[in-house]
C-alpha cells in the first residue's frame, strides 16, 4: 500500500468537534477501501492568506495514510462534495514522518516561550520608556 500526507481544512464557523467527527468519517472511509490513518494531528483554527468561499480562518487537519490509490481517490470525492471543506492536499511520500509534524513542534516552542519571541537583542533587557 502506498503512504500519503493529506492535509484539509474545514470552515471557521464549523466547531471543533464537528471537525473530530469529520476526521473520523474520513478515517471509516479508509478502514472500507483497505486503508487505515496512522496519524492525525488536530492544527487548531488558523488564520488564511486570503479569503476562501467567505472564510478568513479555518481548522487544519493533517492525516498520515497508508492505503490504496482507490481508496484516497474515494476519500477525495467525498471530500469534494462536503461543504464544511474548503481545500485539501494529498502528497504520496516514500515513508511517513515519525513523532510530531513540524506544526505541532513549532506550536510546543511558541507555548514554552508564551508565544512571544525574545524581547532581549544584544544588549540584554530592554531599559523602560521615559515620557
Amino acid at each position: 500500500m502506498a503512504l500519503y500526507e493529506h492535509i484539509y481544512l474545514a470552515r471557521q464557523d464549523v466547531s471543533q468537534q464537528q471537525v473530530e467527527e469529520l476526521t473520523a468519517a474520513l478515517t471509516e472511509i479508509l478502514a472500507t477501501g483497505g486503508g487505515k490513518v496512522t496519524k492525525n494531528e488536530y492544527w487548531g483554527l488558523k488564520g488564511l492568506s486570503y479569503r476562501i468561499r467567505k472564510n478568513r480562518k479555518a481548522h487544519y487537519t493533517l492525516l498520515n495514510i497508508e492505503a490504496a490509490p482507490q481508496a484516497v481517490a474515494e476519500m477525495e470525492r467525498q471530500m469534494r462534495i462536503n461543504e464544511d471543506i474548503l481545500r485539501f492536499m494529498t502528497v504520496r511520500v516514500d515513508e511517513l514522518e515519525e513523532g510530531p509534524s513540524a506544526m505541532m513542534q513549532k506550536r510546543d516552542r511558541d507555548d514554552r516561550d508564551g508565544g512571544r519571541p525574545d524581547r532581549g537583542g544584544f544588549g540584554g533587557e530592554r531599559r523602560p520608556r521615559r515620557f
